[in-house]
C-alpha cells in the first residue's frame, strides 16, 4: 500500500503529456516553423498521425476536451472540408517522405461523425499518405455507437479501441452528466471482439463525485469481468474556472485530497492483483497487450494521448486544437472550430502556438519521459545525479526514490508522487502560469 505524504503532493503539476508543456507555449512559433519541420523529415522516418474530432453526442461535464456538441449537420460538414484541407496540406509538404506507422481519430468523440463521414476521413488519409499497415487506435463513445457505426467496424478494422466509461455506478454518471447502463458497454464490448479488436481500453475516474472506495471497487471488479487489454484510471481535475462545464458539478461533493489518494492507492493494488502491468503511474495492460509488453521492457513512451508503445518521435496532429510534436519543435492548432476553418480557407497551415525545444529541453524532457514512464532516468546528461540531489531530498528521505551512480529509480511506492518528482527537473516552473491538476 502507498504512504500519504501529502506536504509532497500540495503543489499541482503538469500530466507532462510533452515536454515543455502547453503551459509553456507562445504565439511567436506557428505556421512557419511547422512547415520547416514537415520539410524536415526524411524519407525513412517513422510517423504517427493523430485526427482531432471536436465534436460529441452529448457534453460531459467533467470533461476538459476542446470539444461541442455535434447537433447541427452543417457545423461537421464544414469542419470535415477543413480537416480535409489541412490533411492535403499537411501530405503536399511531406511530399511522400516519412512511413505512417499509427493513425489515431480522438476528440470529442469520432463517432459523432456518421460512418459514411468517418469512412471517408480514413479514405483522405489513405489517400494522401504512404500508410505502411499503420496500427489505427480510435476513443469510442458508447452512447453514439449507432447502428451504422456497429456496420462501418466490421468494414474498418481498428487495432485499438478505447472507450470512455469512468463510472459504472448510475449515481455517480448521473452526478458528471454521463448515463450510460451497463448492458449498454457489454453489448458494445461483445459486439467490439466480434469485429476482431485485440487491445480494447477503458478509460476510468477516481475522484468523481459522491464516489467511495466501494464504489470504485464496484467499477474496477465490473471492468475486470469484461477484461479489456488496457485501462486508464486518471484522477478527475476539478478546474471549473477553466472549463465552464464543470461548474454543474457539486463541488461539495467531491472526495478530498486523501480519499483521492486512498483511491488510486486501491486502484493500483486492485488491478495489479488482477494480473494487469502497472503502465507508468495511471495506466494498467495485461502482459499479452503490446502495451503491456512495453511496460514489461522498460519502454515505455508518453505522448499527448497518454503512455503508448508507439516509438514514433514524429507525432502529427491534425484537427482544431491538435498538436504536433517533433524532436526540436512542438506546434498546436488554433482551437476555435471556426478561426480554424477561416485559417484553412485562406490556404494556411492552421498552427498558432508552440515552442521550439532548445538541446536543454530536449535533455530535460527525456528524462521526465524515462521517470513517468518507466521510474528509472539516467541523470548524467544534466550534470548527474549530484546536481540534483538537493531537489531530490525530500523523496529520498522517505525512501520513494535512490540515486545509484548516475541514476534516478523510483520505487513502486513512488508511483503517487511520480509527477512531482518529474517537476523537479521541469527547467519552466515558477517561469511560466499555469494551472494544472492535483498530482494525485
Amino acid at each position: 500500500m502507498w504512504k500519504y505524504y501529502p506536504e509532497l503532493l500540495e503543489r499541482p503539476v503538469p500530466r507532462y503529456t510533452s515536454y515543455p508543456t502547453a503551459a509553456d507555449f507562445n504565439a511567436d512559433i506557428g505556421s512557419r516553423q511547422l512547415e520547416q519541420a514537415l520539410a524536415d523529415v526524411r524519407l525513412c522516418d517513422e510517423i504517427s498521425l493523430y485526427a482531432h474530432i471536436p465534436y460529441c453526442d452529448q457534453i460531459c461535464w467533467y470533461c476538459g476536451c476542446n470539444t461541442g456538441r455535434a447537433n447541427r449537420t452543417h457545423r461537421l460538414t464544414a469542419y470535415l472540408q477543413a480537416l480535409f484541407a489541412e490533411i492535403d496540406l499537411v501530405a503536399s509538404r511531406l511530399n511522400q517522405r516519412g512511413r505512417v506507422k499509427r493513425i489515431a481519430f480522438g476528440g470529442g468523440s469520432p463517432n459523432a461523425l456518421s460512418a459514411s463521414d468517418f469512412k471517408a476521413l480514413m479514405s483522405h488519409l489513405q489517400t494522401d499518405f504512404r500508410v505502411d499497415d499503420a496500427v489505427l487506435s480510435i476513443e469510442l463513445d458508447p452512447r453514439s455507437y449507432s447502428a451504422e457505426w456497429r456496420d462501418m467496424m466490421a468494414e474498418v478494422t481498428m487495432d485499438n479501441v478505447s472507450l470512455g466509461i469512468q463510472s459504472f455506478d448510475p449515481s455517480v454518471q448521473a452526478a458528471i452528466g454521463r448515463v450510460q447502463p451497463l448492458d449498454m458497454v457489454t453489448d458494445m464490448v461483445v459486439h467490439l471482439r466480434g469485429q476482431g479488436v485485440t487491445s480494447l481500453n477503458f478509460d476510468l475516474m477516481y475522484g468523481l463525485p459522491g464516489q467511495t472506495i466501494d464504489i470504485l471497487k464496484a467499477t474496477l471488479e465490473q471492468t475486470v469481468r469484461l477484461l479489456p487489454e488496457r485501462i486508464a484510471l486518471f484522477g478527475y481535475a476539478h478546474i471549473p474556472s477553466l472549463i465552464p462545464r464543470q461548474r454543474q458539478i457539486d463541488d461539495s461533493n467531491l472526495p478530498d485530497a486523501r480519499q483521492r489518494f486512498d483511491m488510486a492507492a486501491f486502484g493500483h493494488d486492485f488491478l495489479t492483483q488482477a494480473g494487469y502491468q502497472p503502465v507508468g503511474f495511471d495506466h494498467f495492460a495485461l502482459l499479452s497487450d503490446p502495451l503491456g509488453q512495453a511496460s514489461a521492457q522498460d519502454v515505455v513512451r508518453r505522448n499527448f494521448q497518454g503512455f503508448t508503445d508507439d516509438q514514433s518521435r514524429i507525432l502529427i496532429g491534425m484537427g482544431a486544437s491538435a498538436i504536433s510534436e517533433f524532436p526540436n519543435l512542438i506546434v498546436q492548432n488554433e482551437k476555435n472550430t471556426g478561426r480554424y476553418r477561416g485559417i484553412l480557407e485562406k490556404g494556411k497551415l492552421p498552427a498558432v502556438l508552440g515552442i521550439e525545444r532548445s538541446s536543454s529541453n530536449q535533455r530535460h524532457g527525456a528524462i521526465i519521459e524515462q521517470i513517468l514512464s518507466n521510474g528509472l532516468a539516467d541523470l548524467s546528461p544534466l550534470g548527474g545525479a549530484a546536481a540534483h540531489a538537493t531537489s531530490l531530498v525530500p523523496y529520498i528521505n522517505r525512501g520513494l526514490v535512490e540515486i545509484t551512480d548516475e541514476q534516478i529509480k523510483l520505487h513502486e511506492s513512488a508511483k503517487p508522487y511520480a509527477r512531482s518528482i518529474a517537476a523537479t527537473f521541469d527547467e519552466f516552473r515558477g517561469q511560466t502560469v499555469g494551472t494544472f491538476s492535483q498530482a494525485v
